[in-house]
C-alpha cells in the first residue's frame, strides 16, 4: 500500500544514518545482562500491530488498528475496535480509515487519538463512554509535519499528547521523532517549545507515553545492529532525557514465536514458525490485578508483523520504579 510504502522508505534511508547516530553523546546505552523481567506468553494475531490494552469499566479490552491487509479485514478499509480480553467478543468497529490509533482512559471516558493518513498533517480525537457511539474532532493539525503513532496520557491538570514526527527536517531530525502537545480539556491543544523532543539525533520512533510521580516515560523503539529493539527513557520537562539502565525493555527472541492463541489457523502457526524475528516494537500496557497486560509486535518490520502478549507481575508503580533503580 503507498501509504505503508511511504514509511518504510523513510526507514530504509534512517539506516544511513545509524551508524553515525549511535556514536554520537546521545547514543543508546549498552543492554543490561540482567532487564526486568517481563514474561512473554507469545503470538496471539498475525498482521496487527499497533494495539492497546486498556481498563475500562473495571474490564481489560485490547484497542485494535485494523490495517487493509489484515487477513480477517474484509470491509476494503482500515478502522479501529476494541476486543474484550476475557470473552474475545469485538465491539462496534469505528473510525473508518484512519489510521496507527492509540487508547487511553480517564474515568469513564475512552479517548482514541489516530492519523487520518500515513504521513499526513492532522491527528484527529474520538471520545466514547460506552466503547459503542464515538464523538471525534480534529486536535492538531500541523501543515508540513508528517506524523504517524501517537500515545496520550494523563499528567497531573493536563492532556498529554506523544505523537511520531517523520517530517520537516528541522522538527524531526533523523526520523522518527517524539514531539508533544498539552490540553486542558481534550478539545484545545497546544504545542510544547520545540525543545521538547526526543530524540532528533537518531531514529528514536515512540510508541507509548506514560507520567509517573513527575517524570513522563517514553517507550520507543531503538535500532541497533541487526535489529530494533524497546528501549524506555524519562524527563520531567520532555527536554532533558535519562535512559533506564536496563534497556532494553524487549528485545526478539524465540518466545516471540511461541503460539499462545490457540485459534490460530495450521498455516498462520506455520508463517509465525518460520518468520523473520528482528524486532520487538509498538509496546504498550495497562495494569489490571496487580499486574501488567502487555502487547508488543515482533517480525521483520517491513510489513510481515505478528501480535504478542506478556505479563509483568507487578504494579503500573514497581514497573516504572524498577526500570530507573
Amino acid at each position: 500500500m503507498s501509504d505503508l510504502n511511504v514509511r518504510f522508505t523513510l526507514r530504509v534511508l534512517t539506516v544511513l544514518f545509524i551508524a553515525v547516530g549511535l556514536a554520537c553523546a546521545g547514543a543508546a546505552p549498552a543492554a543490561n545482562p540482567a532487564p526486568v523481567a517481563i514474561q512473554k506468553l507469545g503470538t496471539i494475531d498475525v498482521d496487527l500491530v499497533e494495539t492497546t490494552p486498556i481498563v475500562f469499566k473495571n474490564r481489560v479490552y485490547r484497542f485494535e488498528y485494523v490495517r487493509q491487509n489484515y487477513w480477517n479485514n474484509k470491509t476494503g478499509d482500515s478502522y479501529f475496535r476494541f476486543i474484550d480480553h476475557e470473552t474475545g467478543e469485538t465491539t462496534p468497529s469505528f473510525a473508518k480509515g484512519y489510521h496507527l490509533g492509540s487508547a487511553a482512559v480517564d474515568g469513564d471516558l475512552a479517548i482514541v487519538t489516530a492519523v487520518n493518513i500515513w504521513d499526513g498533517d492532522r491527528i484527529d480525537l474520538f471520545v466514547s463512554r460506552d466503547l459503542k457511539t464515538w464523538e471525534s474532532w480534529n486536535a492538531l493539525t500541523l501543515p508540513g509535519y508528517g506524523m504517524f503513532n501517537t500515545s496520550l496520557c494523563k499528567a497531573e491538570d493536563n492532556y498529554v499528547l506523544m505523537f511520531e514526527v517523520g517530517k520537516p527536517p528541522e522538527v524531526a531530525g533523523n526520523p522518527f521523532t517524539a514531539r508533544f502537545a498539552m490540553s486542558k480539556d481534550l478539545k484545545t491543544w497546544t504545542l510544547t517549545p520545540p525543545e521538547c523532543t526526543y530524540d532528533k539525533s537518531r531514529y528514536t520512533a515512540p510508541h507509548c507515553l506514560r507520567y509517573f510521580e513527575g517524570y513522563y516515560y517514553n517507550f520507543f523503539l531503538e535500532a541497533v545492529k541487526g535489529g530494533y529493539e524497546q528501549y524506555v527513557v524519562r524527563s520531567k520537562d520532555l527536554i532533558h532525557w535519562e535512559s533506564s539502565p536496563l534497556n532494553p525493555v524487549l528485545k526478539a527472541s524465540d518466545e516471540d514465536k511461541i503460539i499462545h492463541n490457540q485459534k490460530l489457523t495450521p498455516e498462520q502457526c506455520k508463517r509465525i514458525a518460520e518468520a523473520k524475528n528482528i524486532n520487538n516494537s509498538d509496546f504498550d500496557y495497562c495494569e489490571f490485578g496487580g499486574q501488567l497486560i502487555i502487547n508488543y509486535s515482533w517480525g521483520n518490520q517491513q510489513g510481515v508483523e505478528h501480535l504478542a502478549e506478556a505479563r509483568y507481575k507487578g504494579t503500573e508503580a514497581e514497573f516504572l520504579r524498577a526500570l530507573f533503580p
